[in-house]
């Protein structure tokens, strides 16, 4: 689904995802409202969000949208100049974000990686981001309890450390000179023992708790 109050914005995406053979936009929505009706008659795998639009907003219907279909997967389309609305969506459950610049075949990429669970989608873009909105991501909540990290093995806590580099899980094979199936096994356990609901809830937890600064 792709939910923005342009239409030629919607009709630019539909036409590069539709250009992929795997991929269907199932539905279109001009607010958050509408996009709300329509995930509660159509069957929808991830849904691409603006975060500005008149009404309800990208955040609050993300916040709805995930609450009410926690097996959609939500891609926040955002801009430099919106830190602090990305910090806020990802808190109200966004698996990701995409800068609305991203490149036709980026963008093809990321709704992949969504889809397979990964939640960084465009790694490059989520680490200017996440420099862009490191002061903020510690500024909303409390900070976690350090119970939160104590059952994390050094190994697990290096890697969520990575995380929140924004690096791949290539990338920290890499650094570790281990193999990708086995950094895969350590952010499994690393989401499982902290409770994070995905990838990009570690990133987070790992700014809130002071792992990356």
């Amino acid at each position: 689904m792709l939910v923005d109050d342009q239409e030629i914005v919607r009709s630019g995406f539909a036409m590069v995802l539709e250009s992929a053979g795997d991929l269907q936009v199932v539905a279109q929505a001009g607010d958050g409202t509408e996009a709300l009706a329509l995930l509660g008659t159509t069957a929808v795998d991830v849904v691409l969000m603006d975060v500005r639009m008149p009404g309800l907003d990208g955040i609050e219907t993300t916040r709805r949208a995930v609450a009410a279909h926690p097996e959609v997967r939500v891609v926040v389309l955002t801009t430099f100049d919106l830190d602090e609305a990305v910090v806020s969506a990802i808190g109200a459950g966004a698996a990701g974000f995409l800068l609305k610049d991203v490149r036709p075949e980026a963008l093809i990429d990321a709704v992949r990686a969504v889809h397979r669970g990964d939640a960084v989608v465009d790694p490059a873009s989520t680490r200017r981001l996440l420099r862009h909105a490191a002061p903020l991501l510690g500024a909303g909540d409390a900070s976690p309890s350090g119970d939160v990290l104590a059952g994390l093995t050094p190994r697990e806590r290096e890697v969520l450390t990575l995380m929140g580099r924004g690096l791949t899980n290539a990338e920290i094979a890499a650094e570790h000179v281990v193999s990708e199936a086995t950094v895969k096994t350590h952010v499994g356990h690393v989401l499982a023992k902290t409770g994070c609901r995905d990838r990009v809830q570690a990133v987070v937890l790992a700014f809130r708790s002071g792992l990356v600064r």
